[in-house]
């Protein structure tokens, strides 16, 4: 069994198969995932598990070099995201890059996503694309 915080065999699995740039989304739970995109349904049921649980599970693994989020994403969930990786950065002592994108452009960025990790997650626009970096 794994000692880290992370279980999942298919978050694992993915994490470890990420290169420089790729990209993953943490998803609310009515984000639309485009054919032939993998999906890693961990959703239960509402909030179960929540969008921010999965993100901090996720990044515990994961270098991440940038994060993108919805133009539409209301402001407390947007300054929470934008906390959130700052204090990455901080942690890290790297730059994380935090933008925003409309929604129609998110979806449509998601075709070249390697997975979408789809949470228990209704508040609207809670996404976040992830964009993986390097240990050097």
């Amino acid at each position: 069994m794994k000692r880290g915080r992370l279980l999942n065999r298919h978050l694992s699995t993915l994490i470890a198969s990420l290169g420089h740039l790729d990209e993953i989304v943490i998803a609310d739970a009515g984000l639309p995932v485009p054919a032939g995109v993998t999906v890693i349904d961990l959703a239960v049921s509402q909030g179960i598990p929540s969008f921010w649980d999965v993100v901090q599970a996720v990044r515990s693994e994961l270098i991440i070099e940038a994060a993108v989020r919805a133009i539409e994403t209301p402001d407390e969930l947007a300054e929470q995201m934008t906390m959130v990786i700052g204090a990455w950065a901080h942690e890290t002592g790297r730059d994380v890059a935090l933008s925003a994108t409309p929604h129609e452009a998110l979806k449509e960025r998601t075709r070249h996503a390697k997975a979408v990790v789809r949470t228990g997650e209704f508040a609207p626009y809670c996404n976040l694309i992830l964009v993986s970096g390097v240990a050097f």
